[in-house]
């Protein structure tokens, strides 16, 4: 068996969302300086869109430039978005204030809720919305 062969044998099945976006190389920059991603993969064609795959932890996702031909639309393109990404942290307090001094708008500000969650919510430069909490201790 070839390694290849080999490595895709080990493959394990995952879900990582992609998020569409306009001005896809500022958007990495962005989850960099806001969520410490890490880029493990990048690929930037000619005409500078961008496809990137990034990792917060051990959460992997992926940022591409929006591509209306394949149906593709970024959050400011759809005046909207229809997911919510939920960062899951040990300090939501510090990550959302890393997140908003490196560009992200305020929602919610981060808050103990009924629910048992301290959580609170930014939207990106690019229009995706983030939770960024963690489960409080249980009473």
């Amino acid at each position: 068996m070839t390694k290849a062969a080999a490595k895709a044998k080990k493959l394990k099945t995952s879900l990582a969302p992609m998020l569409s976006v306009r001005r896809g190389v500022s958007a990495v920059e962005f989850y960099r300086k806001a969520f410490g991603a890490k880029e493990l993969f990048k690929l930037v064609s000619e005409d500078g869109s961008v496809v990137a795959q990034l990792a917060v932890g051990g959460s992997d996702f992926w940022v591409a430039d929006e591509s209306p031909t394949h149906q593709n639309f970024s959050p400011e393109t759809l005046g909207g978005s229809s997911t919510r990404m939920v960062l899951i942290v040990d300090d939501p307090d510090g990550v959302f204030e890393t997140a908003t001094k490196a560009g992200a708008s305020v929602i919610s500000a981060v808050a103990d809720q009924s629910y048992g969650w301290r959580v609170g919510r930014v939207a990106d430069p690019y229009g995706h919305h983030w939770e960024i909490g963690k489960p409080l201790p249980m009473k």
